[in-house]
């Protein structure tokens, strides 16, 4: 087992905490009539803090260069098994997550009726999500953010392929790792400079791969000789396309890939900050974000059957609505997604499948 890195764990809480409030904010009646107490702070959760999934993405970028390829070239010779690997990790916890979604979508209908309420599934919906490709396949998500979990395979996906790839090309394992990079980095600036700009990409992975090969591009930069050069030269790249075109989001993680980078070399990514409670919340953090929509659903149709438009109760559903998604996400963490990674472990060992 890896060993927890602070400054990763306390970005993952920071970023899922806002997630989670901009799912407040921006499905359910609740904040529509929280609204007339607090606009603003509604207003920018709702329409900006949707950006720090480019946290996330970033993260995944950095913690699998750090895992398939710390020195440019890829380290396994079993590509599909890493693959195979990778899906089984994202997808045990996110399908329970799906059949608690269900399950509290139909209570939510019962209770209360708001386009924000996933509609009952179909057998080719639900097949589209167990498989991560219910937006390559036009399906509407049966919870709010699974959308990243499939993403997030796409990506990985890709980059393996990509350092596959180099390892054919190159000749020994310096040439690979050059290879590898010289890769990389020209479908990141692809993804920047093309796709990133056009939004019928948007369920495809090359459309986010610039930010996630940010991540990528930092580790290796980070453990270069000349590291500060090589950050400095990620971030013109990316100032340029900003320059070309400007995206909030991209900005985000261009900020979020040099904090990682200048962290990881000089020492602090393992050392600050010393937090048990955001270890924690970063620890947890995919547990909360599959189960936090369907716990707001609940409790966004309670209030809406007690509270009906008074905005101050509304407000303190919100806050309660936050609270119960923390709980929820330490329970499922304890019972849904640790078991099953220790269970998957356990499979791993097992004789024969070494």
């Amino acid at each position: 087992m890896t060993s927890r890195l602070p400054f990763i764990d306390a970005l993952k809480a920071v970023a899922l905490q806002l997630i989670v409030l901009h799912h407040l904010a921006f499905y359910g009646p609740m904040s529509d009539h929280a609204y007339l107490l607090i606009p603003d702070p509604l207003s920018w959760l709702s329409q900006h803090a949707r950006a720090v999934v480019q946290v996330f993405l970033v993260l995944g970028g950095f913690l699998a260069a750090r895992s398939l390829a710390p020195a440019g070239s890829l380290v396994s010779v079993q590509p599909l098994r890493l693959l195979l690997k990778r899906y089984l990790k994202l997808a045990v916890p996110y399908l329970a997550a799906l059949l608690v979604g269900i399950v509290c979508a139909a209570i939510a209908r019962a209770l209360m009726t708001h386009d924000s309420i996933p509609q009952p599934p179909t057998l080719p919906q639900f097949l589209a999500h167990a498989l991560l490709l219910q937006g390559v396949l036009g399906y509407e998500g049966l919870s709010a953010g699974v959308w990243y979990v499939a993403i997030d395979f796409q990506l990985f996906a890709l980059l393996l392929a990509t350092l596959w790839l180099a390892r054919g090309i190159g000749r020994g394992i310096m040439a690979a790792a050059v290879v590898g990079v010289l890769l990389v980095a020209t479908l990141a600036l692809a993804s920047l400079y093309h796709f990133n700009r056009d939004g019928a990409w948007d369920n495809w992975a090359l459309y986010f791969f610039g930010s996630y090969a940010l991540g990528v591009l930092a580790y290796w930069a980070a453990n270069a000789k000349y590291a500060a050069r090589w950050l400095l030269l990620i971030a013109l790249a990316v100032v340029m396309a900003l320059v070309l075109d400007y995206r909030a989001r991209i900005a985000v993680a261009l900020v979020v890939a040099l904090a990682l980078g200048l962290a990881s070399r000089y020492g602090f990514l393992a050392r600050w900050p010393q937090s048990s409670l955001l270890a924690y919340l970063g620890q947890i953090s995919y547990s909360v974000f599959l189960i936090h929509f369907p716990v707001c659903l609940i409790i966004n149709a309670l209030v809406a059957r007690v509270a009906l438009a008074d905005p101050w109760l509304n407000l303190g559903g919100i806050a309660l609505a936050w609270v119960a998604s923390l709980l929820a996400g330490g329970l499922f963490y304890r019972f849904v997604e640790r078991p099953a990674q220790k269970g998957f472990r356990g499979w791993r060992a097992a004789p024969g499948l070494t």
